[in-house]
């Protein structure tokens, strides 16, 4: 019989920018009161259905995806189990778009630009300055005192995340093969990263991909041949995951 593991990806709960629209990046903003029921009603009766357990779980420095984790092992009632913080799990830094409302930036560059920013593979927004109300509180922030010195981003493309992030998943690619349980408690373009790495999926493709928030993504692989067993499964409610991977992808009012 074929020995397998599976690992299980998360975005986050919504988050206080989230719920207004905002992009977020490095700013250590919150889970929402609205992000923390989609961890209790969306993410872990999900897990919970699919029995599913873990023995370590990942999470960048940034609180909405640290509380996202402890939630659900709290639910799960394995609140024992270790979080592995890392920087280079932390969203794309969004750079001057930091704390701006996504359609008061369409109307101002027009929607073609902002996705370009949001969706491109290459794309680079502008880098964040003094000017913007973020700047020092993200700068000064002591989450990020690992970040080593020349690597804190100004801005990043979803390309540089990618590559953020590859020597975090070669890290959690040997614990599955190990046979550790993993689920990882990311952000949405760290997710859609995680996802091409391991789908070896094309940069044109990856800028289609949007992730939900709250919906256990899982992963099977084949311990002996490394390869994936099938596709991904979304858990959950699938009209529920269209309806909000549709409303990930638009700009939004």
């Amino acid at each position: 019989m074929t020995k397998t593991n599976r690992l299980v990806i998360l975005r986050h709960g919504e988050s206080d920018f989230n719920i207004e629209n905002k992009f977020c990046g490095w700013h250590d903003a919150p889970l929402s009161e609205f992000g923390v029921q989609e961890a209790l009603t969306v993410a872990i009766p999900a897990l919970v259905q699919s029995e599913l357990e873990f023995d370590v779980v990942y999470s960048s420095v940034l609180s909405r995806s640290r509380q996202t984790a402890e939630l659900i092992l709290s639910k799960l009632n394995c609140a024992y189990v270790p979080i592995k913080e890392d920087w280079r799990l932390c969203e794309r830094h969004y750079g001057n778009l930091t704390g701006c409302r996504k359609r008061v930036v369409a109307d101002r560059y027009g929607e073609e630009q902002v996705q370009a920013w949001r969706r491109g593979y290459d794309c680079v927004p502008p880098p964040i300055d003094e000017k913007n109300r973020y700047f020092y509180t993200i700068c000064s922030n002591p989450i990020f005192d690992d970040v080593p010195r020349g690597e804190f981003p100004l801005a990043e493309s979803l390309h540089m995340c990618v590559d953020r992030v590859k020597p975090v998943w070669k890290e959690v690619r040997r614990e599955v093969f190990q046979g550790t349980r993993v689920l990882m408690c990311v952000h949405g373009t760290v997710a859609r990263a995680l996802v091409q790495h391991i789908e070896g999926i094309s940069n044109e493709a990856i800028e289609k991909v949007n992730i939900p928030n709250c919906v256990p993504r899982v992963y099977e692989f084949d311990l002996k041949t490394g390869g994936l067993v099938g596709a991904a499964i979304n858990l959950g409610d699938q009209e529920y995951i269209r309806r909000k991977t549709a409303q990930v992808a638009a700009i939004g009012d």
